[in-house]
């Protein structure tokens, strides 16, 4: 029986310290489908290039392009939206980290659910803790909520946990509004007819964009039977540049879809 194609990328701008562990644990984890990685790299200059090519160059699924300059998180994503031949696509961090065939499970769960156009896996540190990331739309006051909170022990205050469906659990696929750009698993045909990332994000927010996009198309479903841990550095709340950027992006984000 042929096996179903799944494609995924991965962006990467100075990630050697996760990178090789991301890229081994996904390829490493897909036994059932016959899967294609892309790596692209955003002009890194820490020795991304140098070990991703020591390391998997050899490997037929691994392909990795190197866009020479910092072109950003969606536009990076979508130098491979052309390319594709796959059934799905996934978007997935440089600093995730895959512990078992979660591809198998989201595949098989698609292919019995033909309404389903974008599923979105539970999102756990590295310890196996859940990360609280918002699946209703982000209007500013969940957005403010999730910002002031300190640290992954702090108990989420009341509108945090309505924000994140807290309430939901974590047994049952459900309907969500907004999935996190960490891990993404889209049906190819549906990335590409959407036209992949809005670029005029360069980053933040072009997570929550693309999921209003395929809402349009069909379900869009929180899948907790799919782990994916992830460190979640949250660098904007720390850099200042970083931090413009989120700003901006949220304007952005708000000012299209007529949120304000």
């Amino acid at each position: 029986m042929e096996r179903i194609k799944v494609s995924a990328s991965i962006v990467t701008y100075n990630n050697v310290k996760y990178i090789e562990e991301a890229v081994r644990t996904l390829l490493d984890s897909a036994k059932t489908v016959d899967l294609t990685l892309y790596c692209i790299d955003n002009g890194s200059t820490d020795g991304t290039v140098e070990l991703l090519n020591e390391q998997f160059a050899a490997d037929p699924r691994f392909v990795l392009l190197e866009t020479g300059e910092n072109v950003g998180f969606g536009a990076g994503h979508n130098k491979v939206r052309d390319l594709l031949d796959s059934d799905y696509h996934c978007i997935v961090n440089p600093d995730v980290i895959i512990r078992d065939d979660i591809l198998d499970k989201m595949v098989t769960y698609a292919e019995a659910h033909r309404d389903v156009v974008q599923l979105s896996p539970r999102i756990c540190f590295p310890d196996g803790q859940d990360q609280v990331l918002g699946k209703r739309y982000p209007h500013i006051w969940y957005l403010a909520a999730s910002r002031i909170r300190r640290s992954k022990t702090e108990k989420p205050t009341a509108l945090l946990a309505w924000y994140a469906m807290l309430n939901k659990g974590v047994s049952e696929p459900f309907e969500i509004g907004n999935a996190t750009g960490c891990f993404m698993f889209f049906r190819t045909k549906d990335f590409q007819a959407v036209g992949g990332f809005d670029e005029r994000y360069f980053m933040y927010f072009e997570d929550c964009d693309i999921t209003r996009q395929m809402r349009k198309r069909g379900t869009v479903l929180y899948f907790p039977a799919a782990i994916v841990y992830h460190v979640w550095a949250r660098d904007s709340k720390r850099n200042r540049k970083l931090k413009q950027i989120h700003i901006e992006s949220l304007l952005k984000f708000y000012a299209k879809w007529r949120m304000i």
